[in-house]
């Protein structure tokens, strides 16, 4: 951790200018219903929540039973909003999430029918279960919020989050995301399974039956317009340039990195700064420091980078090269 007096330095010249403690408040709210249900994952929420702060999407990766689509659907559910899901198969075709245009027998004119891809949190299950040209569909509305068909170009709603579940890709019947969809992901999260002290409090409730119908008890904490309003204020956190340094200096070291044949994008290094400030506010605070950088940089870079496929064969992982990487970038000080 950074000793106080080197915290400090980071902060901005004048005193707080954004007030958090109702963004605190609500955010919380939203861990705790979703905390009536799911048992442990605290950092799979945490990214959640740094998802829906910084207006990014997050690929939510894990084994089947691991609670990936519930933990996103309770925190979709906690938000008064449009949300919307959507179970991708190996025949969903592209106009089945955008829509399409269809031909209106009583006025003889054709009228576009919106998609569920039209809502403000999209849960899409499953989403490597979906051939490439389904997939393809989602590259307009999530790089550029809007979907064009037939010529005409529809916005997306504000703000507009999509929350993707998908199994490794080893499992069969799945296919493998290309690079430019995985970084349309502002976040990839890895789900993994609980610990033993978990597994019994989850064996414990189910053999007592607390966990029959506890979806129902999750509420609605916070509303869309809220959302929207904590979207700004994360805009408005403070950050040194040393803080920019460093995140240009981390993004550098995967560009020239042996044990990597692919660097991360310049569109990498603006999702660090976007969720490191998400991450700052979540604490409470309107300045970045440098363990907020670290705290979202395997989210963020696991799934942009490539290795070379020595190091794949070695059984080296993306998220070990990043911590490495992490690790070796000097913290300004």
């Amino acid at each position: 951790m950074i000793e106080q007096e080197n915290l400090d330095r980071y902060k901005p010249d004048f005193e707080n200018r954004i007030d958090l403690s109702t963004l605190q408040e609500k955010l919380e709210a939203v861990r705790a219903e979703v905390k009536k249900v799911i048992i442990g994952q605290d950092k799979v929420i945490n990214m959640l929540l740094l998802s829906i702060l910084s207006g990014g999407h997050s690929l939510i990766e894990g084994l089947p039973g691991v609670a990936k689509t519930l933990t996103a659907k309770l925190i979709a559910k906690s938000i008064r909003s449009n949300f919307k899901r959507i179970q991708f198969t190996p025949d969903l075709m592209p106009s089945d999430v955008t829509g399409s245009t269809i031909l209106d027998l009583k006025s003889n004119e054709f009228e576009f029918r919106k998609g569920p891809i039209f809502g403000n949190v999209i849960l899409i299950d499953e989403i490597n279960r979906a051939p490439a040209k389904t997939q393809s569909s989602l590259f307009e509305c999530m790089s550029e919020r809007q979907v064009t068909v037939d010529g005409q170009t529809y916005p997306m709603a504000n703000p507009f989050i999509v929350l993707a579940t998908q199994n490794p890709i080893e499992h069969e019947g799945t296919y493998r995301l290309p690079e430019a969809q995985l970084d349309r992901f502002l976040f990839k999260i890895d789900v993994n399974y609980p610990d033993t002290d978990q597994e019994l409090e989850i064996l414990r409730e189910h053999h007592e039956q607390k966990a029959k119908n506890k979806e129902d008890l999750v509420q609605e904490v916070v509303s869309i317009d809220e959302i929207i309003h904590f979207q700004h204020l994360v805009k408005l956190v403070f950050v040194h340039e040393d803080i920019l340094r460093y995140i240009a200096q981390i993004i550098a070291q995967t560009r020239s990195n042996p044990y990597l044949s692919l660097g991360a994008s310049p569109r990498a290094s603006i999702a660090i700064l976007e969720a490191s400030k998400a991450c700052a506010t979540l604490q409470g605070r309107d300045f970045v420091t440098p363990e907020d950088v670290k705290y979202v940089a395997d989210a963020i870079l696991s799934h942009r980078i490539q290795l070379t496929p020595e190091k794949e064969m070695e059984g080296f992982t993306p998220a070990y090269i990043v911590q490495q990487i992490v690790e070796s970038v000097e913290i300004p000080r």
